[in-house]
């Protein structure tokens, strides 16, 4: 435990006690940090959703020259997942110390990250940095990562309208007990929504059985994941090494005297870097166009909805990736672990900033009661991010010849 708190616990506390709970607004929060900014004179950009209830934060703390092209991207996402049903000993948004500890929801994932960071702003603020520094929040990255494809897409297009270069590297800040991991598998999320015909269980003919089509489905997608986990293609650097898929939420039929007209399926599937998860995609729908075929057969009216929900890209930085070893020179724990669970760099990389995922906590901690983060591993990101830091202070020139 470090002999004093971290120096961004106050700002840690504030984000935590703003419950930014993924079903609500985000928005709060991102008023405190672009108030923030705008006391440091920074610009920021404001990418909100269809709605206008959340919104993600992008700002630029441009090089000493002026120039914002290339630099570095520190990135976290806002959103939190709920707290329902889950027996807490402390109040999950009233942030609480415990023996080396802080406790509520969201100081592993992500907050305490989001929390150095805007610790040490005014002090990348007042530096003369040799390339820029982009700070890089997101919405809804609990449900999906929605709010950071466009916090990529508008990484690359401004690199094309201003004819620069994309940032050299950017650091996802999730848990990992401040190991630099390159990889992670994809995510896929999709429903199948499977519309059939109703009529009495005593007149079956009449009907199109929509449960026991989406069954049929449902069994096609587990025969697929015992394929892969019996078959490959393996990597044995993920603790579950090949591409797994399952079938996790069914809802069908009214009562057990009517055939089900509807059956709404969803799955998931997370894919190994050497499995491609479009031809995954492709191989499912290819089954479930089959089926319905079958059901329009019976009757022209049946049809079956397929659509995604999220589909996040895996991540795979190469071994001599030039952002590997630019994050264990800051201090992260050099590590050939390749994690399960999904995140944002898939999307930072997908438009070519070479990206890994480095932040103070461990995953095992998120999402369950008692979230906490290890104060150790806050001081940990502090050490991390001050090299960045120091790293990318320049000496002004005049000072120089004056002395």
């Amino acid at each position: 435990m470090p002999d004093s708190p971290p120096s961004s616990l106050d700002w840690t506390t504030r984000l935590v006690e703003l419950d930014t709970t993924s079903r609500d607004t985000n928005l709060p929060l991102i008023e405190v940090v672009e108030a923030e900014l705008k006391r440091l004179g920074i610009d920021s950009t404001r990418l909100p959703n269809a709605d206008g209830s959340k919104a993600n934060l992008v700002a630029t703390l441009p090089a000493h020259d002026g120039s914002t092209s290339g630099g570095v991207v520190l990135s976290g996402h806002t959103d939190v997942v709920p707290v329902d049903g889950q027996a807490w000993s402390s109040q999950p948004f009233t942030p609480e110390v415990r023996d080396g500890r802080l406790y509520g929801r969201g100081t592993a994932d992500m907050k305490s990250f989001i929390g150095v960071v805007l610790a040490l702003l005014p002090r990348y603020a007042a530096a003369r940095l040799s390339e820029p520094v982009h700070l890089a929040l997101s919405y809804d990255e609990e449900v999906g990562c929605l709010g950071a494809v466009d916090i990529a897409e508008h990484f690359r297009a401004r690199a094309v309208q201003e004819g620069g270069a994309l940032p050299r590297a950017c650091i996802v800040g999730e848990p990992t007990s401040m190991r630099v991991i390159p990889a992670h598998k994809s995510i896929n999320l999709v429903d199948l929504v499977f519309h059939g015909k109703a009529a009495h269980s005593s007149l079956t003919p009449q009907g199109v059985n929509a449960v026991e089509y989406a069954a049929r489905a449902i069994t096609f997608i587990r025969d697929l994941a015992d394929q892969r986990r019996a078959e490959g293609p393996f990597d044995e650097a993920y603790v579950v090494p090949h591409t797994t898929a399952s079938v996790n939420v069914v809802q069908g039929g009214i009562a057990g005297n009517t055939v089900a007209d509807r059956c709404h399926v969803q799955f998931e599937f997370r894919t190994v870097g050497a499995d491609d998860p479009q031809e995954v995609l492709d191989r499912i729908e290819e089954h479930v166009r089959g089926l319905e075929r079958e059901m329009q057969a019976e009757d022209p009216s049946a049809r079956v909805e397929m659509t995604p929900v999220a589909l996040v890209p895996g991540l795979d930085t190469a071994a001599d990736s030039p952002a590997i070893a630019f994050a264990t020179g800051l201090g992260g724990i050099p590590s050939t672990d390749k994690v399960t669970y999904g995140t944002e760099a898939g999307l930072f990389d997908a438009v070519g900033i070479p990206t890994v995922v480095c932040g103070p906590g461990d995953i095992a901690q998120a999402h369950s009661p008692d979230e906490f983060v290890e104060l150790a591993q806050v001081e940990a990101c502090e050490q991390f991010l001050t090299r960045l830091l120091e790293q990318l202070t320049t000496q002004d020139p005049t000072t120089e010849e004056t002395r």
